[in-house]
């Protein structure tokens, strides 16, 4: 083969290989770091199997079903939320679906905005383990409404759950993994933690405090490497999210929604779990467009605001006519 041939052979893999990137990011659920931990890196039973895990707001939704992933793996686990009767429910399923004994499982209630109550949540945690391998910081609250209708404790309500009530419930146990010298923080954080979206300015800018705050705290915990801040950032999943969000009052909650056309939650725990077996410091989950949003507002910020003026607009006109905020973009590609 002469040395031209040898060329144009070697251009045209090339072209192959960028393709089947192309390809594999456009059907991709997640960021292409995620997708290669996936396909090439640890598993969650290789890694996480026996690790003592306390899951903030598993009563329902992402951390319910986390629970139950967890439970199959083997790990003991911590379940915290404000509704005793519904961490229970949970309890009962994760000792009928594993191994796992009544000893494994410690039911702690919390209400995340009593910071008062958190030091003697985590005394308990660790007097009934000995130990806190992962902390999971799950609980919070989202919002669908637009800002110059919505009264102004709402932001405070959703600061106070999504913000200061992750980060002190993450000092008491921070302090415990520092005298250990290992363990994973996880911050549950959201797409629009990373990008802004109508309808979400107060639920935006409290996941956003998040983001900044444990990218900041990262750098300060370099004498400690085995002490892993991930942040975890899901697109829309199917759950009780929208339907407990907050509106235009911070008592007034009445949201239902078709879900279907969403990430189901099991696919989305599952990729959590990988992200945090592989110590990824920052995970993307999420289908089609809001995959290519992450990206442009990180690589390419003019196109971003452009396309998210066109969406945004969209998604208010959802809303105001009682669909979900999001249903647009997949009724098309799902039907």
């Amino acid at each position: 083969m002469d040395l031209v041939s040898c060329v144009l052979l070697l251009g045209i893999c090339f072209l192959l290989y960028i393709l089947i990137q192309v390809i594999r990011f456009l059907k991709g659920d997640s960021d292409l770091s995620l997708q290669w931990a996936e396909y090439f890196g640890h598993t969650p039973e290789s890694k996480l199997s026996g690790n003592v895990v306390w899951v903030t707001g598993s009563s329902s939704g992402i951390g319910e079903e986390l629970c139950y992933q967890l439970a199959k793996l083997g790990c003991p686990l911590i379940l915290s939320s404000r509704r005793e009767n519904e961490l229970l429910r949970v309890k009962q399923k994760c000792i009928e679906i594993s191994r796992l004994e009544e000893q494994d499982i410690l039911v702690l209630p919390l209400d995340l905005t009593d910071v008062s109550a958190h030091k003697e949540a985590s005394v308990k945690a660790l007097q009934h383990f000995g130990r806190i391998d992962v902390l999971v910081n799950n609980g919070g609250r989202s919002q669908r409404s637009l800002f110059v209708e919505t009264n102004l404790d709402v932001y405070q309500g959703l600061i106070e759950l999504n913000f200061l009530g992750t980060i002190s419930i993450t000092k008491h146990v921070l302090q415990h993994m520092i005298e250990r010298k290992k363990g994973k923080i996880i911050n549950i954080s959201s797409v629009v933690g990373i990008v802004g979206a109508p309808l979400s300015t107060g639920y935006s800018a409290s996941k956003h405090a998040v983001q900044g705050f444990f990218n900041s705290l990262r750098t300060e915990l370099t004498d400690y490497p085995n002490i892993l801040i991930c942040n975890i950032c899901p697109g829309p999943v199917q759950s009780k999210i929208v339907e407990n969000a907050y509106t235009e009052e911070r008592d007034k909650i009445n949201i239902k929604a078709d879900q279907s056309h969403k990430m189901t939650t099991g696919r989305c725990v599952r990729l959590i779990l990988i992200t945090i077996a592989n110590n990824l410091k920052e995970s993307w989950i999420s289908e089609q467009p809001y995959l290519m949003i992450c990206y442009l507002w990180q690589y390419a910020p003019t196109w971003a605001w452009w396309i998210t003026e066109k969406i945004g607009k969209k998604r208010i006109e959802n809303f105001k006519s009682g669909q979900d905020a999001d249903f647009s973009y997949f009724t098309k590609r799902n039907t």
